[in-house]
């Protein structure tokens, strides 16, 4: 395999990556639904920290490193909560 395949084989992890997120983003919309039905508030720090620690415990067992994995799911939560709050009538997302 030339490092060109290797190469586009990456890019289309990426563009799946991408994907993901996006899917991600959706379902956090639906949740700011129920959150805004239930009076509850966008941010739930156990949620938060659950997801924290299972994104590490996985990272450990696939061997990639958990600390950059957790900052990775911080920015995606973080994403989600902006998303929520948008929806909430208290974002910066268009």
């Amino acid at each position: 395999m030339s490092i060109e395949t290797m190469r586009e084989e990456i890019n289309k992890v990426d563009a799946h990556i991408i994907r993901l997120i996006a899917h991600r983003q959706e379902l956090a919309g639906k949740i700011a639904q129920f959150k805004i039905h239930d009076g509850l508030p966008i941010r739930d720090m156990q949620r938060t920290t659950a997801v924290l620690e299972d994104v590490f415990n996985q990272a450990v067992e696939s061997k990639i490193d958990p600390v950059a994995v957790q900052k990775i799911f911080e920015i995606l939560i973080s994403m989600s909560e902006e998303r929520q709050r948008g929806l909430f009538g208290d974002g910066n997302l268009p």
